[in-house]
């Protein structure tokens, strides 16, 4: 049985759902990925796709349809991802098996 690259918390893929539909337009799904960035060397990167890259992985998670950029894979395989709202903030939250530290901050991490 192979790790799967990404799964998805339902809360995550209604919160997906919900801005896929508030977009105004249609798509795809989104892309997941990964870029330089931040003190700790890494963060995640979330967009609309308009369409399914050559080699885009892609996963369905309740109903959702979720891209995963090919450079990110090696970064984020077995992460799931979340979403979280309180009183004072709401966002998408990974939780990355590879990861071996964060910034003070949150917003990067490195492997």
């Amino acid at each position: 049985m192979s790790l799967p690259i990404l799964t998805l918390t339902e809360a995550a893929a209604k919160r997906v759902q919900t801005l896929l539909e508030g977009r105004g337009k249609p798509s795809c799904g989104i892309r997941i990925g990964t870029r330089a960035k931040g003190c700790s060397g890494m963060s995640y990167t979330l967009e609309f796709a308009d369409e399914v890259g050559p080699y885009d992985e892609m996963i369905d998670a309740f109903g959702v349809k979720v891209l995963i950029d090919p450079k990110a894979v090696m970064f984020i395989l077995g992460s799931q991802m979340d979403y979280k709202q309180d009183k004072l903030s709401s966002g998408f939250i990974f939780i990355n098996p590879n990861e071996k530290g964060r910034c003070g901050c949150g917003e990067s991490f490195h492997v």
